[in-house]
């Protein structure tokens, strides 16, 4: 539902008018103000009501209503619902099968989701050494083609041993200082 306020809807008594062109014409009673706008055919549109006055802007409500709809696109499309997907391996998962869950967890990683990474222990494995499943994990990891840094460190989890990975932010490189020239002496 638009909320916004166009001209005799307006409640304030004066307003700080903004002109069509974006200049600044000051503080006018809202009879004025409307008058303005009227004069030059266009509608005068109440676009910030908190303000003290509150600032309205002459200009067709149409475009405002389009500018506005194009700017809340922009928003949705700039936003990115990330995830957490889930990728799990137990002590005893071939290397080919490895390979294959560290190149999903790769593409995941790449599309900005949260990946987490499950070490399922069954039976007799809970009670290895932490050490020991804390390697196999990490053997896991360094498959990962992708960079990503640790978003939790790794650690017991009910399953088995579990860590959350998260894309590495890209860092640009700094340019090359130029070689020095060498000086005659």
């Amino acid at each position: 539902m638009d909320t916004t306020r166009v001209n005799h809807n307006i409640r304030a008594k004066e307003v700080r008018v903004v002109g069509a062109e974006g200049e600044n014409l000051g503080v006018l009673a809202l009879s004025d103000a409307i008058a303005r706008a009227q004069e030059i055919g266009l509608d005068l549109i109440e676009i910030s009501p908190n303000a003290v006055p509150p600032v309205a802007k002459i200009m067709e409500y149409g475009k405002f209503q389009y500018e506005a709809q194009k700017k809340r696109r922009e928003i949705k499309a700039k936003s990115h619902v990330t995830e957490t997907k889930s990728v799990q391996v137990k002590i005893g998962t071939g290397d080919h099968d490895m390979q294959l869950k560290a190149r999903r967890a790769a593409e995941w990683l790449a599309e900005g989701h949260r990946v987490k990474v499950d070490l399922f222990l069954w039976g007799r494995y809970k009670y290895m050494e932490f050490n020991f499943l804390k390697e196999r994990l990490e053997r896991f990891l360094k498959l990962i083609p992708e960079d990503y840094k640790l978003a939790d460190p790794i650690q017991k989890s009910p399953k088995g041993l579990a860590t959350v990975l998260e894309r590495a932010k890209k860092i640009q490189a700094a340019p090359a200082p130029s070689p020095a020239k060498p000086q005659a002496e």
